[in-house]
């Protein structure tokens, strides 16, 4: 009986430890997400103790009902969040809670209850193939020295012309050199993937290896800052934005709108979703179907602007 009386009285804090710990062990999420996770249970935390009455145990998450996660979510709504940082908070709360059932034997009827709310479905925003040749020839020309400009016109190729994620075409280590027809990349959830490499990629990433004062190692980063750490992503950003008002660009022309621009352009040129999914490292061929969707709205752009009856 003291020891379930002790089970009971665990915090949520302390659940909410070993939740964390596992996901970053089992699920290899970024850290980003892991401290976007903590920050909610945190928040549902500080919610909990004036709402309860006191520290959340273990056995109060137990008999918590519809209504105690919607006073939750009516909270963080009164603080300005949108439908999509809403949905982020739902899908914490989801995930400690199917854990704490799984591992813990933590039963919360309650969490079924909860809702997500509807997400309108935002159109990933491609340049054209030749504003995106232009943007990688322009950082490459911004660049304060030659293999600075050697190394953001390799990256910047690498998500135009492979359909790499930011994250990681930085990820690459010297272990891919030499390049050959493909290249292997690490994705989400520490998933692999076999990519094929345009020569013009493969070309551009060899120039910047010669030109680069930090010799590849099979263990460091390829890209490198400055001072010889791993280039950050912002720098990258930075560039991009630098370079947008000469060239026209809206702002939402970034390093992601490269991948897009991948995708969108492939599709046009006829290749088939299961392929573009398997070369974006897609979990589901629903992520990649929205490219269809793209590809009808420059479609019909295309129709307004040029027939005469339009």
């Amino acid at each position: 009986m003291g020891e379930d009386r002790a089970v009971d009285s665990l915090t949520l804090a302390a659940l909410s430890t070993g939740w964390l710990a596992s996901l970053a062990d089992a699920r290899r999420l970024s850290p980003h997400t892991l401290r976007a996770y903590a920050a909610t249970i945190e928040r549902f935390d500080d919610f909990l103790v004036p709402h309860l009455g006191g520290t959340p145990t273990r056995a109060a998450l137990a008999t918590l009902t519809p209504a105690d996660f919607r006073a939750y979510l009516a909270m963080r709504r009164g603080e300005g969040l949108a439908n999509a940082s809403v949905a982020r908070e739902v899908s914490a709360l989801r995930t400690f809670f199917a854990w704490a059932r799984r591992s813990e034997g933590l039963v919360c009827e309650g969490i079924a209850g909860l809702k997500s709310p509807r997400l309108a479905r935002r159109l990933p925003r491609p340049v054209s193939p030749g504003d995106a040749r232009a943007l990688v020839s322009a950082v490459g020309d911004d660049a304060r020295e030659p293999w600075i400009a050697a190394r953001d016109t390799a990256v910047l190729l690498l998500l135009y012309g492979a359909g790499l994620r930011i994250a990681e075409a930085l990820a690459l280590t010297g272990a891919v050199l030499p390049l050959g027809a493909t290249i292997s990349v690490t994705g989400k959830r520490n998933k692999t993937r076999v990519v094929p490499l345009l020569p013009v990629v493969a070309e551009a990433v060899m120039a910047y290896v010669a030109l680069t004062p930090w010799p590849p190692s099979s263990e460091a980063p390829l890209f490198r800052g400055q001072r010889g750490g791993p280039l950050d992503p912002g720098i990258v950003r930075s560039a991009i934005r630098a370079a947008r008002p000469a060239l026209g660009l809206p702002d939402s022309a970034t390093p992601h709108a490269l991948r897009h621009s991948f995708a969108t352009h492939l599709l046009a040129r006829g290749a088939d979703l299961r392929s573009i999914q398997d070369l974006l490292g897609h979990a589901s061929l629903s992520s990649t179907q929205i490219y269809t969707a793209v590809d009808a709205a420059q479609l019909l752009d295309v129709y307004r602007n040029a027939h005469p009856r339009a």
